[in-house]
């Protein structure tokens, strides 16, 4: 296949560009240092720029590919949720899709899907009960984003272009995400879990990620949003004592949420709320989880060194 990926720089687009061209498909990169970007011997990788929100001569490479991978937005951890960032969080996100789904509307022979990421803070903090693709979106900032990103992508639909909207759990591999971040205080022998430990944490190996997003390429029966969690459902403190037990390290430092919020101001919701997110359309399509336990994708993880 011929794929476009946008947003292909970070922790989930190279797990991603590395599985999709070791299998044979071409990716094209959308990036605004594609001078930076290894290119593979095969020919299979090659990148042109783009500045994330904007029609250029990248949008020429839409017409006749087969898909298109949207990946794109400001890492939702990264910095404090000031004014200035929420506004960043929400251009980065909304421009680019938005100019994605123009360049699609402009090409002569149009992409067969569009898989645009989202996130399940799209559901806000549900503290009982399954949440499955057809349960309501929450009123958080972090849930209003997610319905607005995913809003953007769907208007690609109007074109006869199928869409995917993957939302996407708390990603786990080694190498970034939540974990890396986990990882010091468990290592130091303080780790423990946030707040109080009863919130819901839904979570996916990177691998499973590609994954999805490999079945959603050539799945067309697949379609709207996508739950992309584990099937196995843990809270705060479970994923904390699964953690230390692989780890071989204590989970008996519990950081407080009066702590988490002073320190974190309203970003703290990330880490303090939850859901019980049931991975419904993919069990129900016979999706084969490569991790579906979190002590063997932890395992897993470990033993890579």
């Amino acid at each position: 296949m011929k794929i476009i990926i946008a947003g292909g720089t970070g922790f989930i687009g190279t797990a991603l560009i590395n599985d999709l061209t070791a299998s044979g498909h071409h990716v094209t990169l959308l990036t605004r240092n594609p001078q930076r970007v290894q290119r593979h011997s095969s020919g299979l990788l090659d990148a042109e720029q783009w500045d994330g929100a904007t029609i250029g001569a990248w949008s020429q490479r839409l017409d006749g590919a087969d898909a298109v991978i949207n990946l794109t937005g400001e890492s939702i951890g990264g910095k404090r949720w000031s004014s200035k960032q929420k506004e960043l969080l929400t251009t980065s996100r909304l421009n680019a899709t938005n100019a994605i789904v123009e360049a699609i509307s402009r090409a002569v022979k149009k992409p067969e899907v569009l898989i645009s990421a989202s996130a399940v803070g799209y559901y806000g903090n549900v503290v009982d009960g399954d949440v499955t693709e057809d349960f309501p979106s929450g009123g958080d900032f972090l849930a209003t984003l997610c319905k607005r990103w995913e809003e953007s992508a769907m208007a690609a639909r109007k074109f006869g272009v199928r869409v995917v909207t993957p939302r996407i759990g708390v990603v786990l591999d080694r190498d970034g995400g939540a974990l890396k971040k986990m990882l010091l205080p468990f290592s130091l022998f303080a780790g423990g879990p946030l707040g109080s430990g009863k919130q819901w944490f839904p979570w996916v190996h990177r691998d499973d990620v590609v994954s999805v997003v490999r079945f959603a390429l050539s799945e067309r029966a697949l379609s709207g949003p996508v739950n992309v969690a584990a099937p196995e459902y843990v809270n705060m403190k479970q994923f904390c004592a699964a953690l230390g037990k692989v780890m071989r390290r204590p989970s008996w430092a519990p950081v407080p949420s009066f702590v988490l919020q002073m320190m974190l101001g309203e970003m703290s919701t990330i880490v303090l709320t939850g859901q019980k997110v049931v991975p419904q359309k993919l069990l129900q399509m016979k999706f084969q989880f490569k991790y579906p336990s979190l002590v063997l994708a932890l395992q897993s993880i470990f033993q890579k060194g």
